[in-house]
């Protein structure tokens, strides 16, 4: 279990955050404190693995704390949720080594996501003495399987279906057995294998065989 304590002044915003974290296994909110003051004495006491804090809290705000907390050298990871989007913020909370820094709004999705990155982190560390690039990069989110901005026509749901169909095959596909596998359209599959293989994504496998035109199949690229 990792143990987690929410820095957020608004009781509203507290009860929505607890519950969003404790939606993603194995964290547990330990604490919840609505200043910076006692969120520090909480994280001496409790020595949480993990602190997710808002920027405009009384008596200490979000950037003083995390200051105090690392000066004082308590080993625990930080997430800032916070609507402040400012350039010099962002910046602060950066040099501070905020592990992943949120801003409101947002949705379950992405919380859930830094989370599981978060334990990723982790359990990786725990588990190995020494690293390799590939695998810092993964780490640090450097290699993605989409891209965040899609061309006109295409979402990132339905591409997210895709790679994963193709994960699961061990040999080449055509855009007709991925529509049938996903559940769209064989000309819609066709699209996002196109931009999959011009993002080298994917291998196209041009195979030749009897009377009639080539198929085209396509393959993860590992």
């Amino acid at each position: 279990m990792y143990k987690v304590i929410l820095i957020e002044d608004d009781p509203m915003v507290q009860e929505v955050n607890r519950q969003f974290i404790e939606q993603v296994p194995p964290f547990r909110v330990v604490g919840i404190a609505g200043n910076g003051v006692d969120g520090t004495e909480m994280v001496r006491n409790l020595q949480p693995d993990l602190v997710i804090i808002d920027i405009y809290i009384p008596l200490k705000d979000g950037i003083e704390t995390i200051q105090t907390i690392r000066s004082e050298k308590l080993e625990v990871d930080v997430i800032a949720i916070t609507a402040a989007n400012d350039i010099e913020t962002v910046r602060r909370m950066l040099q501070n080594g905020v592990f992943d820094y949120i801003m409101k709004p947002f949705k379950f999705e992405r919380l859930k996501q830094a989370l599981e990155h978060y334990h990723t982190f982790r359990q990786t560390l725990k588990t190995k003495e020494k690293v390799t690039q590939k695998e810092l990069d993964s780490l640090f989110q450097l290699e993605t399987d989409v891209r965040t901005e899609l061309p006109k026509g295409l979402n990132d749901i339905t591409l997210k279906k895709i790679v994963d169909f193709l994960q699961q095959q061990t040999v080449p596909v055509s855009a007709e057995e991925v529509a049938e596998g996903v559940g769209i359209a064989r000309v819609t599959a066709r699209r996002y294998l196109e931009y999959l293989e011009k993002e080298r994504k994917v291998q196209l496998d041009v195979q030749y065989g009897g009377i009639g035109r080539p198929v085209n199949r396509y393959i993860k690229r590992p």
